[in-house]
């Protein structure tokens, strides 16, 4: 079972990330981009979401599109959800004490590449990969 500070760990170890809190609730950012978040309900989500609605800490993640997404929410509905209220948007809600330590690695690191400039996460990726080379034009 995952915790924040799993959460926190996992999430400053990444490039250029911080950690900042607004109203109330933590947030992970990679160059001021959002890429994951505390993300309580709303009154208006618990209503949707009837008697389905999650007990316990829920942490928000960006994800690349829309497709991912949908992966995630048809592959593991045990522990990845959405509300009305992220419909068209890239990121999933996760229970987080139903996930795994690893399987919340992946859902930052994932999180984190959508959100993060190419470069930087390029960089990250591959050391030395992501750094452009210039070379001297030729000769003729």
């Amino acid at each position: 079972m995952a915790s924040w500070e799993d959460v926190r760990r996992l999430a400053l170890a990444l490039p250029e990330t911080s950690e900042r809190s607004a109203r109330q609730t933590r947030q992970w950012r990679v160059r001021e981009k959002l890429f994951v978040w505390e993300r309580p309900l709303r009154p208006g989500e618990l209503q949707a979401l009837e008697g389905e609605a999650p007990r316990g800490p829920i942490l928000a993640a960006k994800v690349e599109h829309i497709v991912a997404k949908e992966a995630l929410l048809a592959e593991a509905p045990s522990r990845y959800f959405t509300t009305p209220h992220f419909d068209g948007y890239p990121a999933v809600l996760a229970r987080l004490s139903a996930i795994s330590v690893r399987e919340l690695d992946e859902l930052v690191t994932e999180a984190w590449l959508a959100a993060a400039p190419k470069r930087l996460a390029a960089a990250h990726l591959a050391p030395g990969l992501g750094e452009v080379v210039r070379r001297a034009p030729a000769s003729g």
